[in-house]
């Protein structure tokens, strides 16, 4: 996949490397997409026929990466919806990053390419498997 058309130059060798710890981690069954905007990972309508309750017809978000102007964004839906994914996440980064996290509810985002904890990276997109998403998006929606 040509990713320069998603990120500039300066930030192409961490996108990508972000983009490739999140394909060797992400447990099996979701789905890799794109919209020209950025790198998605979703539970395909095959897996959660309902989708995506807010656009019909499309399947359940998990996970995006998008450059914007001046950061790398992260969006994993995990951590907004699971308090105990998000806590793990806050204190491992705390502990094996040297800069404040910046983050939304469900946004991390990374504005020096060099800080980027790969590896945690990595152990977050492990912890939620396709049926373990549903389940907690389910939850939240009652």
């Amino acid at each position: 996949m040509d990713y320069t058309t998603l990120v500039d130059d300066k930030r192409l060798d961490a996108f990508i490397r972000l983009i490739d710890v999140i394909d060797a981690n992400l447990p099996d069954g979701f789905e890799k997409t794109t919209d020209g905007n950025g790198i998605h990972y979703v539970v395909p309508l095959s897996t959660y026929p309902p989708g995506y309750h807010v656009t019909p017809g499309t399947p359940l978000p998990f996970l995006s990466v998008i450059a914007q102007k001046n950061h790398v964004a992260l969006y994993h839906m995990g951590v907004y919806a699971d308090e105990d994914v998000l806590r793990w996440f806050e204190q491992a980064y705390a502990a094996q990053v040297p800069t404040k996290i910046d983050m939304g509810k469900s946004c991390i985002r990374f504005k020096n390419m060099k800080h980027i904890p790969y590896d945690l990276i990595g152990e977050l997109v492990a912890k939620m498997t396709p049926e373990q998403w549903i389940a907690a998006y389910e939850h939240n929606r009652r």
